[in-house]
């Protein structure tokens, strides 16, 4: 994901100025953990040791996310997100899925040709 748009956790960015807030944003993901990586994943629970499909499947989600936050931020005129919480959770009878959330608020912030001029 190669982001233009400043994301943050905090509640505003140093240095720049918030104009209009646009509201809640959100980003969902769930996704299915393939069997296979599972029988991997066990065995390495076994003898110790990190489980790096996972951690690569925790990685796209986690980025499909906030790709999908920024998209509708970005629909709502925004060019940045401030506030942003993420979320994880395994879901399903045996754990076979896996839930990414994320929320912010967008938010327009000054263009720097407005206070620099």
């Amino acid at each position: 994901m190669v982001s233009h748009m400043i994301i943050t956790t905090t509640a505003h960015i140093e240095g720049k100025k918030i104009t209009a807030y646009q509201g809640i944003v959100f980003g969902e993901v769930i996704t299915g953990i393939n069997v296979f990586k599972d029988f991997g994943a066990g065995i390495r629970n076994i003898v110790g040791g990190r489980s790096k499909s996972y951690e690569d499947e925790l990685t796209v989600a986690r980025e499909n996310a906030l790709s999908e936050m920024e998209s509708r931020a970005s629909a709502k005129g925004a060019n940045a997100i401030v506030g942003m919480k993420m979320d994880y959770e395994v879901l399903g009878a045996d754990n076979g899925m896996l839930m990414v959330t994320c929320s912010g608020t967008a938010v327009k912030l000054m263009d720097e040709s407005e206070y620099l001029g």
